[in-house]
């Protein structure tokens, strides 16, 4: 069996002693996650954050956004190229999964609207509400890292949520068989997620640090995450 050609988009690029010294960049995780998966990927990164997309759509079977500090709703240098990107894919319905960030980018480029709501932090309960042919083995809802600060507060024409939680009203999103995203962090460890909680705890209010050290207490599903994802890039086989 052939392998699938990965495209990541890295849209964050931690220069942090704390953080980016310390741990693996974002496409560095998500390889670690889809290289758990038998092996079935080969990877190529585009620096998006610098400004690089992938000009031939045709150059990988599918395409993921990652996840990032900082905000769609700024005025980055690089959004109007990944937009472009965005709205390419769409148009080819090249699979695209988008992740964190990438999930708001993706609902921004199409035509949603994204809002800074209260901080969502640690290990969140997402209730799967529509289940999609990729989404096997089956799950009623997923255990995942959250860290986000922007959400997407309504969907695109023709875009479908299919996730939710009490803190994330839109925690995932589809499109026809082509577009996937998710606001949680399926790319997230256990130690890195305590790294960046304790990164922004100057920011953060005391109940907000004892919710989420809290909620680090339950196991994460990001490996079960990852089966659906590699399934939705294969086209569900």
């Amino acid at each position: 069996m052939a392998r699938l050609k990965l495209g990541i988009l890295q849209v964050n690029h931690d220069r942090s002693i704390e953080v980016g010294d310390a741990f693996p960049d974002d496409a560095h995780r998500f390889r670690d996650l889809f290289d758990a998966q038998d092996q079935r990927f080969t990877h190529r990164v585009y620096m998006t954050i610098g400004g690089e997309v992938p000009t031939d759509l045709d150059a990988h079977d599918a395409y993921l956004i990652t996840g990032s500090p900082l905000s769609v709703l700024d005025d980055l240098a690089f959004l109007p190229a990944l937009h472009d990107f965005i709205r390419r894919c769409d148009v080819a319905q090249k699979p695209l999964l988008g992740v964190c960030f990438g999930h708001q980018a993706i609902a921004q480029a199409l035509g949603g609207q994204i809002a800074r709501q209260d901080w969502n932090i640690g290990v969140d309960h997402i209730g799967i509400t529509q289940k999609l042919p990729w989404m096997r083995p089956n799950a009623a809802a997923l255990e995942l890292y959250q860290f986000h600060h922007d959400a997407v507060t309504t969907l695109p024409e023709g875009c479908m949520a299919y996730a939710a939680s009490h803190r994330c009203d839109i925690a995932g999103f589809s499109k026809g068989s082509h577009v996937f995203t998710t606001q949680a962090h399926p790319e997230f460890t256990d130690p890195f997620m305590r790294c960046v909680l304790d990164y922004t705890k100057p920011i953060l209010s005391a109940d907000e640090i004892a919710d989420a050290e809290a909620s680090l207490r339950r196991p994460h599903q990001g490996a079960l995450f990852a089966e659906w994802a590699t399934r939705f890039f294969g086209g569900t086989p």
